[in-house]
């Protein structure tokens, strides 16, 4: 697998006139910007398959993959990826956090009603940062699992105490801790927002400048940080030890580059593309992320989706049995890949390319046992 990382462009439209919203990118330079008329075209050939009853939901040449995505019939949002490994489940999953990411700091009535064209060109830039943060590249897997991306938490116990406290100081029952954008703890009330809703504010937490305390509203409970430092300075160690907290995977066999372990139950989520004891063999870390997300999206679109997942499976041997996969693998130059199903658990593994392929299967075993053993996910 080659480092080239290709060019991603994001265009938002009115859905009833087409008029031009928006248009983010990434790995284009500003001068080769697509012109007027391309967007022009990409959104007339939607509208006319509209027209007809036509669904034109997703399409390829042979170096650029195109899709397409009516919100409400209001916005319309195209995507164009020359990404190594771009499939339209991908595509799919950054219109829906694109979107999600508009309703989040403007709300969905702006969005479904739209009064003043100019005046919502304007607010969408609000939306800016965050939907940029999704155009990668990426190192986390959450934008595509659709899970909270955890991390392993010395002294939780004081930590969750203190974090119980503070939420209700606030008259909150909503409250959780970020360390390095990823989640350590939170409140039992904060769990019960939708999976997206979890995704998005953590995401939105890492992308807004540093400060000590801020208040910023979003169109999801939020509560004041007025009462920050009398809550939490006092734990100032503790907090710098959840920054720098053990690498996930401590414990996980020889020849593992990297892992994804999905909880389908909490929707939260444990990934490392340096677990302690890999080396620097096949691919390097933004490599080993590429790699990883891309296994993750062919398990997921042909053999494990979730419960209640609306997309249907795509590899034509499925139909023929009454169960589904519990275990595949891919094997390539630069490195193997390893998926497990279990009931409650889906882990991903990125291995050496020199592990034995028989090897896979007890490996990959081992290593699910030992990484459900934290209680971080």
């Amino acid at each position: 697998m080659g480092e080239d990382e290709g060019s991603i462009t994001l265009l938002c439209l009115t859905a009833s006139s087409g008029v031009p919203l928006f248009c983010r990118s990434r790995g284009t330079p500003s001068k080769h910007q697509l012109p007027f008329s391309v967007i022009g075209s990409l959104n007339g050939v939607h509208m006319f398959g509209a027209n007809l009853d036509v669904l034109l939901a997703a399409t390829c040449t042979a170096n650029t993959r195109v899709a397409w995505r009516v919100f409400h019939n209001s916005i319309t949002l195209i995507v164009l990826s020359s990404e190594e490994g771009a499939s339209d489940f991908t595509l799919g999953r950054l219109l829906d956090n694109a979107f999600s990411t508009m309703v989040l700091i403007l709300g969905l009535e702006e969005l479904v009603n739209v009064r003043n064209i100019e005046r919502l060109k304007k607010d969408l830039r609000a939306c800016y940062k965050l939907i940029d943060s999704f155009l990668g590249p990426l190192e986390k897997t959450g934008d595509l699992t659709q899970c909270v991306e955890c991390v392993p938490v010395p002294h939780g116990p004081v930590l969750q105490e203190c974090l119980e406290a503070f939420a209700g100081a606030a008259e909150s029952r909503f409250g959780c801790l970020l360390a390095g954008g990823r989640l350590a703890l939170a409140t039992d009330p904060w769990w019960q927002l939708a999976p997206q809703e979890l995704l998005l504010l953590t995401w939105l937490v890492g992308v807004l400048p540093p400060h000590t305390t801020r208040d910023y509203p979003v169109y999801l409970p939020h509560g004041s940080p007025t009462l920050v430092p009398r809550f939490w300075k006092p734990l100032l160690e503790p907090l710098q030890a959840c920054v720098r907290p053990p690498p996930p995977g401590a414990v996980l066999p020889p020849g593992v580059l990297a892992f994804l372990l999905v909880n389908g139950e909490q929707r939260s989520s444990l990934s490392s593309v340096q677990p302690p004891g890999s080396r620097g063999e096949g691919l390097s870390p933004r490599g080993r992320a590429r790699a990883l997300r891309h296994f993750y999206a062919l398990v997921t679109t042909c053999y494990f989706p979730w419960e209640g997942s609306p997309a249907p499976l795509q590899e034509p041997f499925q139909a023929g049995f009454p169960h589904r996969a519990q275990h595949c693998y891919v094997v390539s130059a630069t490195h193997k890949a390893y998926a497990i199903h279990a009931p409650q658990h889906q882990l991903f593994l990125l291995l050496a390319p020199n592990v034995p392929t028989f090897a896979l299967r007890p490996l990959a075993t081992r290593a699910l046992q030992r990484l459900t053993e934290d209680a971080a996910c």
